[in-house]
C-alpha cells in the first residue's frame, strides 16, 4: 500500500474500493450541452460608418504614392498602404473600413525586403515594411489618396 493505492478502482476489490472511497470525495459528472451556432445571412450591401477614434493608426502607416500606385487606383480600384509587420489581412481590412468609411473586397500582402545601400566602405541595408493592396468594389473610393 504505497502510492499507487490511490489509482486503483473498483475492479481492485471490495476492500481496496472502500478504502479508496474514504479517501477522494465524490465526484459529480456535469454533462455540457454543445451550442450550436447559428449560420448568419450574408449582408449586401451594408453601409459602412466612418469611426472618429479607432486603431486604425496602429495598423496603417502610410499610404504609397508612386507612379504605379495612382495607375491602379485609376484603373482597378485597388489602393496601396504601408502597413505595420505584426498587421494580419483581417486587421487591415477592418482599419480601412474604419478609417475611410467603405467596403473592402479582399487585402493582398507581401514583405518587402530592405535594398542594400552603400556609403563608402561600409554596406548594409535599409529597413524593410510590409505592403498591403486593398480591392475595393467599383463603386467606393478613397479621396485621400486618389486623384
Amino acid at each position: 500500500m504505497g502510492f499507487f493505492d490511490k489509482f486503483k478502482t473498483e475492479e481492485a476489490g471490495p476492500v481496496e474500493a472502500k478504502k479508496t472511497a474514504k479517501k477522494t470525495p465524490a465526484k459529480k459528472l456535469v454533462l455540457k450541452e454543445k451550442k450550436v451556432k447559428e449560420k448568419k445571412a450574408p449582408v449586401e450591401n451594408k453601409k459602412i460608418v466612418k469611426k472618429e477614434f479607432s486603431d486604425a493608426y496602429k495598423v496603417l502607416r502610410r499610404p504609397i504614392v508612386t507612379e504605379k500606385a495612382f495607375n491602379v487606383s485609376g484603373t482597378l480600384n485597388q489602393y496601396i498602404f504601408e502597413v505595420s509587420n505584426e498587421s494580419t489581412k483581417n486587421e487591415i481590412k477592418k482599419a480601412i473600413q474604419d478609417l475611410y468609411g467603405v467596403r473592402v473586397n479582399r487585402v493582398n500582402i507581401m514583405n518587402v525586403s530592405g535594398k542594400k545601400r552603400r556609403v563608402g566602405q561600409h554596406e548594409g541595408f535599409k529597413p524593410g515594411y510590409k505592403k498591403a493592396i486593398v480591392f475595393l468594389p467599383a463603386e467606393e473610393k478613397i479621396e485621400a489618396v486618389s486623384r
